[in-house]
């Protein structure tokens, strides 16, 4: 997390968080990573070098992979030092501020919650209360905040920032009552992800348990799996199966761990 948080730009830079930006040594390290692993599997189940790097090769597709968590990740990051933020905004709001002057006070409470000035939310906030400064509406600020932001809860609250603000409602109210929701849709999501994380443990458990046989025959027992290894023999397409099988159980999993909210 804190590799992600500390990547920073110039502050006339703004970032788009539905599209991440891997630098080169994300992409190296994700192709050398996945490589390895490929390496290492294509050597348990073929026994052939040469299989195993050619398995290899789909490494080179690991970096769009890794691409997506890392822009996941640095979304639910923002997602919940925003939380910290609209928070603040609430009470600086039914303190008698103004708008304007909310977004300045929630700025140095997140200053003293996260020190480092490259925080996501420090970076946005500092950039809304300077266009502000500048003449800028706070409306359009957050807005263009909100769109670039990719994260549902800061475009809802955006959309019910504005519509209150410009229709004269009373912002106090329904600034509170929409943080609410936020906290507590934020609270749910982290109770189901400690739920299932263990779920999840365990089913990369189940699914690895059979490279762990595999390996143990082969080094204990290498006359008795020999026959799996030797090309022109149905051993290397029953290896295959037993590897795609194991793909598939990983994926199926993975997939029925994934919860979207």
């Amino acid at each position: 997390m804190a590799a992600i948080n500390s990547r920073s730009s110039s502050d006339n830079q703004l970032i788009d968080y539905g599209d991440y930006k891997m630098n080169f040594w994300e992409i190296i390290s994700a192709i050398l990573v996945v490589f390895l692993i490929i390496l290492l599997v294509g050597e348990l189940f073929y026994d052939n070098l040469v299989i195993s790097l050619l398995l290899g090769l789909l490494a080179l597709f690991a970096p769009k992979v890794r691409k997506k968590q890392l822009k996941e990740k640095r979304k639910n990051i923002l997602s919940l030092q925003f939380k910290e933020a609209a928070a603040s905004l609430s009470s600086s709001l039914a303190a008698g501020q103004s708008i304007e002057n909310a977004f300045r006070d929630a700025l140095k409470d997140l200053k003293l919650l996260y020190p480092n000035e490259d925080t996501y939310i420090i970076r946005e906030f500092s950039i809304i209360n300077r266009r502000v400064e500048n003449g800028e509406s706070i409306e359009r600020a957050f807005d263009d905040f909100a769109k670039r932001s990719d994260v549902e809860d800061i475009k809802n609250f955006s959309d019910v920032f504005i519509t209150c603000k410009r229709s004269g409602g009373n912002l106090v109210d329904v600034i509170k009552r929409t943080v609410d929701i936020i906290n507590e849709k934020i609270e749910i999501q982290q109770d189901i992800k400690v739920l299932v994380s263990q779920k999840k443990f365990e089913s990369r458990i189940i699914a690895v348990m059979p490279l762990g046989m595999i390996a143990f025959l082969k080094y204990t027992s290498g006359d008795f799996v020999r026959p799996l290894y030797e090309f022109g023999t149905p051993g290397p397409i029953v290896m295959t199966v037993v590897l795609g099988c194991t793909i598939l159980s990983m994926v199926i999993s993975q997939k029925l761990m994934k919860i979207e909210m």
